[in-house]
């Protein structure tokens, strides 16, 4: 006797299908756009002498922090990775990282904002993202296949996807913790909705806005090197080919090359959110 199987499966699948073949023409359009953003950047980055890069991240994060440590760890890190020969692997998996965390940032912040003012909004926004951290990080390649092929264009909308919900959730979170009396007493001096965001919601929101970010930031550089398999390169790529050559040694190698990354991008990151709540 056969069991009754609900068609989930097929369902999603029709549906993706359905997506790809009547938006082709706005998935081609924003892939072209992505492709732009990165090669840019990639492109720039590499022209810049490795000395004087290692230099001006440190100058960068001295500026940012005003951290001693962190600074001398920064460039030691960086050095490091380029004596390790992964520079052009290292320079590519920022790139990716960035773009898609503009992306996120871009999407997530507004849809955060709309969730913490708007009652229905929030009842449909957090149930979709309970589901999507919930989700296996490796589900979102399937869906990027189809729509933009193999290829970093593919990998930065999985990414996307992927490291979005901490920037909504905290940025509602941040806005939905202020104090009801500071909200009174603000209409009460006559403020608009949008002057209240402005001036008061954002800055005293921005500390846990902040957190949302660096968490984001760091889901993006976990998922880049997990969409190493669809062809995404960089310090994933160089784990997936020591991987499959089982190069041991050169699989060590990059992945201490994205923990110096995570941890200059995460410390950088905290210290700002630190100095926003001060």
């Amino acid at each position: 006797m056969n069991q009754f199987k609900l068609p989930v499966g097929e369902l999603i699948e029709s549906g993706i299908d359905f997506l790809v073949e009547h938006l082709s023409f706005i998935t081609k359009a924003s892939a072209a756009v992505v492709e732009t953003m990165l090669g840019g950047m990639e492109h720039g980055l590499l022209l810049i002498p490795i000395p004087i890069f290692i230099g001006l991240i440190g100058a960068g994060v001295w500026l940012l922090t005003r951290d001693r440590k962190l600074t001398l760890g920064s460039a030691l890190g960086l050095a490091l990775i380029w004596n390790m020969g992964l520079w052009t692997a290292t320079v590519s998996t920022i790139a990716l990282v960035v773009v898609a965390t503009l992306c996120a940032i871009a999407i997530g912040v507004p849809l955060g904002i709309l969730s913490a003012i708007s009652k229905r909004m929030y009842q449909v926004v957090m149930p979709v993202l309970d589901v999507m951290q919930t989700m296996p990080a490796f589900v979102y390649l399937i869906p990027a296949i189809p729509f933009f092929g193999l290829g970093k264009t593919a990998a930065i909308f999985s990414t996307v996807i992927f490291s979005m919900p901490p920037a909504i959730r905290f940025t509602c979170l941040g806005i939905r913790q202020i104090p009801t009396e500071l909200v009174e007493c603000s209409t009460a001096f006559g403020a608009t909705r949008m002057q209240r965001l402005l001036k008061l919601d954002l800055p005293l929101a921005a500390p846990t806005i902040m957190a949302g970010i660096n968490q984001t930031v760091m889901l993006a550089l976990s998922m880049v090197v997990i969409a190493s398999m669809i062809g995404a390169k960089g310090l994933g790529g160089e784990v997936w080919k020591a991987i499959q050559r089982l190069q041991m040694g050169r699989g060590f190698e990059a992945g201490i090359a994205i923990v110096i990354v995570a941890m200059i991008l995460d410390r950088v990151l905290q210290k700002l959110g630190t100095r926003k709540e001060k």
